[in-house]
């Protein structure tokens, strides 16, 4: 059973920083894309920021240059650092990543719970 449990989030001022962290844990072959994805009420769920196994890695336009997303592959941990925050930051974070379980040939998609970040002007 395959779980992603995210952590970090939290309140802060604008202009400071949060580091989320999103462990995936359980029976796992090997893991492909890991990301971030954020949802504000009323309104779809937004990709953040993503890296694949080997590194690459995509943001969306509004977090260029503010926001840094890592992985440990030895921990099966994707990060998100994200400084210079603003108020239009807020939302519920969501990890997201593609992962294949033993004896399996092809990656299913998993969703942790969320992690509010609020950022107060």
């Amino acid at each position: 059973h395959v779980q992603l449990v995210e952590s970090g989030g939290g309140l802060v001022q604008a202009g400071e920083s949060l580091r989320l962290s999103c462990a995936a844990s359980g029976t796992i072959s090997r893991i492909n894309t890991m990301g971030w994805f954020r949802q504000t009420p009323g309104k779809q769920r937004e990709l953040v920021a993503r890296i694949i196994s080997g590194g690459s890695t995509n943001y969306a336009d509004s977090v260029k240059s503010r926001f840094t997303i890592s992985r440990d592959n030895s921990k099966n941990t994707v990060y998100l650092q994200m400084n210079s925050l603003k108020p239009e930051d807020t939302a519920a974070y969501y990890c997201n990543a593609d992962i294949m379980p033993p004896y399996y040939s092809t990656y299913a998609n998993y969703w942790g719970q969320g992690t509010q970040v609020t950022v107060s002007s």
